[in-house]
């Protein structure tokens, strides 16, 4: 069953707040295999400008996803999360994320479609610190693919 479209603009409050951490950002840069020292030393990051490390472009992903989890569970968008998939993700920074910041992310359905059969939902998270300044907005795509004839 397709996804009402007039859930197009439904905003959801704002997370907790979620305490960046040094050893954060420096377990997702290894993660992610990014040596790039400003994300693991302080000093570098300084010479860069930063007052502190800051951490690699796509590490707001999981405090996004996790906000996004708001509308996922929404159980009058109905959307079956046994059939999403992540279609693709974006991010539009202000500034990067640095330790210490304390982030909240609120969001919102930016746009429902129907393609193939397939829900494609776009979910936007709004990121600001403490003080309410914008950090980055992240942008995902998911996918809740159609049901197959025999409805698995």
């Amino acid at each position: 069953m397709a996804l009402d479209p007039s859930f197009i603009g439904r905003s959801y409050p704002p997370t907790d707040p979620y305490e960046v951490g040094r050893e954060k950002i420096r377990e997702f840069a290894i993660a992610i295999g990014d040596a790039n020292p400003a994300y693991t030393d302080a000093e570098a990051a300084k010479a860069l400008g930063h007052p502190d490390v800051i951490a690699p472009p796509t590490f707001p992903f999981a405090i996004a996803f996790q906000a996004a989890g708001q509308v996922v569970e929404d159980p009058e968008l109905g959307l079956d999360y046994s059939r999403v998939v992540h279609g693709d993700q974006k991010f539009q920074y202000s500034r990067p994320v640095r330790a210490g910041d304390r982030l909240t992310v609120a969001v919102t359905i930016d746009n429902i479609k129907s393609l193939a059969g397939n829900d494609v939902l776009t979910v936007r998270g709004e990121v600001a610190d403490e003080t309410g300044e914008h950090v980055v907005t992240a942008i995902m795509t998911l996918v809740a693919r159609a049901a197959d004839e025999a409805g698995e």
